[in-house]
């Protein structure tokens, strides 16, 4: 089973891999489910806003993503938009 920082470090290459300009990478959540059977990790990032109109009065934004991932192999399962409100 991989620990706390292994999940961490497969979900930020996973988003790196998907979003290269991404900035300011961090671990903000790691949850193991009670059977202990997936790892949730919560990954915030700066990215720059959709639109050009958007980019140019806000400028970055910062983004999280939710990744799941299989707590014995490490296999990312899936990312996920995660609202921070």
């Amino acid at each position: 089973m991989i620990d706390v920082k292994e999940a961490a470090d497969k979900a930020r290459s996973h988003l790196v891999s998907f979003f290269p300009d991404a900035e300011k990478v961090q671990l903000e959540e790691a949850e193991l489910t009670d059977d202990k059977v997936h790892w949730f990790i919560t990954i915030s990032y700066e990215g720059v806003a959709n639109s050009v109109a958007s980019s140019l009065l806000v400028g970055k934004s910062v983004r999280y993503k939710i990744f799941k991932l299989d707590a014995k192999s490490g296999e990312v399962i899936s990312m996920k938009i995660r609202d921070i409100k």
